[in-house]
């Protein structure tokens, strides 16, 4: 399942709008759909991005807190994932600055093969080898500047256009291709043992 709207159904997308619409008018059963219809591809990012469970959780009930209070400012409701992607991307940059001076916990390597590939191949030494792998892509990731880690983040593992991830980080376009570029680079060279 992809974390943009684009890609949904044009009946999905309706109801999306439905659903912010009618949150934006105090529709607290309606803001509950909507928590549970993206809280899942929130936490995968912020996970992904932290490193930590606990991080993760707090960044998302954290988002949402704020996206509650900050509803009625949304203009148009059909940009609403956009919108929200960006408020959990602004905290995850909160929290990573304000931990920058301490040591971070690598990525859960089993978390990310959830999104990244299946490694229940039969061949036990393929199972090691795709865990090692897991492992590596992960400590690698945490050795990103936050900058690119978010973009590769949004991109390969939640899906969203470079366009979204624009809009998501208030960002240029160019911005978002120069730091995939240089977060891919940095990636292929460290990975480069497990090709």
């Amino acid at each position: 399942m992809s974390g943009t709207d684009e890609q949904e159904s044009p009946s999905s997308a309706t109801e999306l709008v439905t659903l912010v619409v009618r949150a934006q008018d105090g529709d607290l059963a309606s803001f509950e759909g909507l928590v549970e219809r993206f809280e899942g591809r929130l936490f995968g990012m912020a996970y992904r991005m932290l490193g930590n469970r606990l991080d993760a959780e707090d960044t998302v009930q954290e988002t949402f807190i704020k996206v509650w209070s900050k509803l009625g400012d949304l203009r148009h409701p059909e940009a609403f994932s956009t919108w929200l992607y960006r408020q959990a991307a602004n905290h995850c940059q909160d929290t990573l600055r304000s931990r920058a001076a301490q040591a971070t916990a690598p990525v859960d390597a089993g978390y990310m093969e959830e999104t990244l590939g299946d490694a229940r191949q039969q061949d036990p030494a393929r199972q090691v080898e795709a865990a090692s792998s897991m492992d590596a892509l992960a400590a690698l990731l945490q050795e990103l500047p936050q900058e690119q880690r978010l973009c590769w983040v949004l991109r390969e593992l939640q899906g969203l256009s470079y366009q979204e991830i624009s809009d998501s980080l208030d960002v240029t376009g160019a911005t978002v291709r120069g730091r995939l570029a240089r977060a891919r680079k940095a990636l292929a060279e460290g990975m480069g043992d497990w090709r």
